[in-house]
């Protein structure tokens, strides 16, 4: 009878059942499993708290809503900085709650994690919250904490004044560590704790050493002397005095560079040699503390500023070789230093002065006529217009409306008052020996004046004309001391040359005397006027080399005065009505 192996049945069957066991068991846990996936949701664990904040057993968005709600109470910050109390808004800080970050890290919102879910099931804890902080909204409260409770530091500098190179000093300062901050801030924000800061030593951005360092790399080379501009034939020489004030240095990565300003630098260079517009500038003589001096030429130059800027940093940083080319184009002035120097002004050859009562008008124009006739400069053989150099007198012009004479009596129009002008100029003209080409008296003799020596000017009718005859020129100063109702003005003309006459006069005596007669005027014009005599009057000129003392010619100006009329005003008659018959004789 044949033998059966029964085990491999046996084998066979109990691996069956452990398989089965196991399957059974994995299927009772996976049920279990989701349903305590289920049974969790997406709640927070009981008992779980952010900052404080209790948001157990909550659903996710609840828990958001109420963790947002709890810091919006936070809204201050108690800060202490070296024991002194202030308080800082949370929202300047920079530094918030991330709300749904922080539920999910909480343990909100659904998740198959084991971990979330033993949570869940096992109550939850107090956790750190998900911080966001806006660096630049923290940086400023922390910079305005310290600008109120610390010391600011102070940069070192280099500058450049008067010629020279100065030095100033750096000092350290107090501010408030960044990163202690940040810490501290965001503790009291989670915590309701006041934040506590200390005050630290802070640096200057620049110190001393970088102050030195820019002194040995630059200051003390850049002032150490003058520097030479070459435009073609033409050379500008700057001293430190002059160009010092263009130069500075700047902080620029934690140490002192060069700079300049270019637009200053342009304006000086161009002061130089040219007027603001690259044209040339005649040479001239002014009066330079009361004496005449000439004043250079200065030759035209066109050229690009950018290439002096890009050069002069270069060539002030060296101690030797201060010379640089630049590229431009010159145009000699017309008259030169040397044609100025030939002119021969050198002393005063005349003044000569007149007073007036006060009266603004006489200010005003007087003083305008000054400032126009002032500095003018009478080359050998030129003549010389009054009208011509001041022009019409017109608001425009700077004039205002005063007294003049008009057919022998005054009235009000632009210019009054100018003609004092003319008869100072005559007068200082008549002792410096120049030639008399056109000049009329006033028609009556005003006792201000020197008489039959004196003159009156009306636009586009008389003018004061005189011509250098000399062979040195003439430079003319005209300067007003101004009345006011406690004194009388003064009117100065003096003349600069060299001194070719010594000028004599004589007055004759006063002769053929008429009488004023009396005008009644109605007009809205009518100024009314006490009037005295003409008479005929006659002047002599003599004329003798400088220092010689003999008279080698004679002038005789002769001048008739008309009589200054009386002047009543009366008010206008009213005219008769037209029904009205006219009175009779008896």
């Amino acid at each position: 009878m044949a033998r059966v192996n029964t085990k491999p049945s046996r084998e066979s069957n109990g691996g069956r059942v452990v398989i089965l066991t196991i399957l059974g068991l994995l299927v009772l846990f996976g049920g279990g499993y989701v349903a305590a996936y289920a049974g969790a949701g997406a709640k927070v664990p009981r008992g779980a708290s952010v900052a404080g904040i209790d948001i157990g057993g909550k659903s996710h968005g609840d828990a958001v809503s109420t963790l947002e709600e709890g810091m919006a109470d936070r809204a201050e910050i108690d800060v202490t900085v070296d024991g002194k109390k202030t308080s800082v808004p949370v929202a300047d800080t920079g530094i918030e709650v991330d709300a749904e970050a922080s539920v999910t890290e909480a343990g909100g919102g659904r998740s198959w994690s084991p971990t979330r879910l033993w949570h869940y099931y096992t109550g939850g804890e107090d956790i750190d919250p998900v911080v966001n902080t806006d660096e630049a909204a923290l940086t400023a409260t922390v910079d305005k904490l310290t600008k109120e409770f610390g010391t600011p530091t102070k940069d070192g500098a280099v500058t450049f004044k008067g010629g020279r190179v100065h030095r100033v000093a750096s000092a350290k300062g107090t501010a408030i560590d960044p990163d202690q901050a940040r810490e501290e801030l965001t503790n009291a924000l989670l915590t309701g704790d006041a934040a506590e800061l200390d005050l630290v030593e802070a640096d200057p951005d620049i110190n001393d050493d970088d102050v030195q360092n820019a002194l040995n790399d630059f200051g003390n080379a850049a002032v150490s002397g003058p520097v030479t501009l070459v435009f073609d034939k033409a050379k500008v020489r700057l001293s430190p005095a002059q160009f010092a004030p263009v130069l500075s240095m700047k902080a620029e990565n934690g140490r002192l560079v060069p700079d300049l300003d270019e637009k200053r630098l342009t304006k000086l260079v161009r002061s130089q040699f040219s007027d603001p517009k690259g044209a040339p500038v005649d040479a001239t003589v002014k009066l330079v503390n009361g004496k005449p001096k000439v004043i250079p030429a200065k030759p035209g130059v066109d050229y690009e500023p950018s290439d002096i800027s890009s050069a002069f940093l270069d060539l002030v940083a060296k101690e030797s070789g201060r010379e640089v080319k630049v590229k431009a184009t010159v145009k000699q002035p017309d008259f030169t230093t040397a044609d100025a120097k030939k002119l021969g002004i050198k002393t005063q050859i005349s003044t000569f002065t007149t007073h007036f009562p006060y009266a603004e008008y006489r200010n005003v124009n007087l003083g305008r006529a000054a400032e126009l006739i002032s500095g003018t400069i009478l080359k050998p053989g030129e003549t010389f217009s009054l009208n011509d150099t001041v022009g019409e007198r017109t608001a425009e012009n700077g004039f205002t409306k005063g007294f003049i004479i008009s057919n022998g009596i005054f009235k009000e129009d632009f210019g009054g008052g100018v003609s004092q002008m003319a008869t100072t100029l005559f007068n200082a003209m008549f002792f410096a020996g120049l030639e008399d080409v056109e000049h009329k008296p006033h028609s009556f003799y005003i006792d201000r004046y020197p008489v039959g020596r004196e003159a009156t000017v009306v636009w586009g009718s008389l003018d004061l004309k005189f011509k250098n005859d000399t062979d040195h020129g003439v430079l003319i100063n005209a300067h007003l001391a101004p009345s006011s109702p406690s004194g009388q003005g003064s009117l100065t003309v003096s003349m600069y040359s060299t001194k070719v006459w010594d000028i004599t006069t004589k007055t004759g005596e006063r002769y053929n005397f008429t009488s004023p007669q009396t005008r009644t005027m109605t007009t809205a014009d009518c100024y009314p006027n006490s009037g005295y005599g003409g008479f005929d009057i006659n002047v002599w000129r003599y004329f003798a080399k400088a220092g010689s003392g003999n008279v080698e010619r004679t002038e005789k100006f002769h001048t008739t005065y008309t009589p200054s009329d009386s002047v009543v005003c009366k008010e206008p008659e009213a005219p008769k009505k037209p029904d009205e018959k006219p009175s009779d004789d008896n």
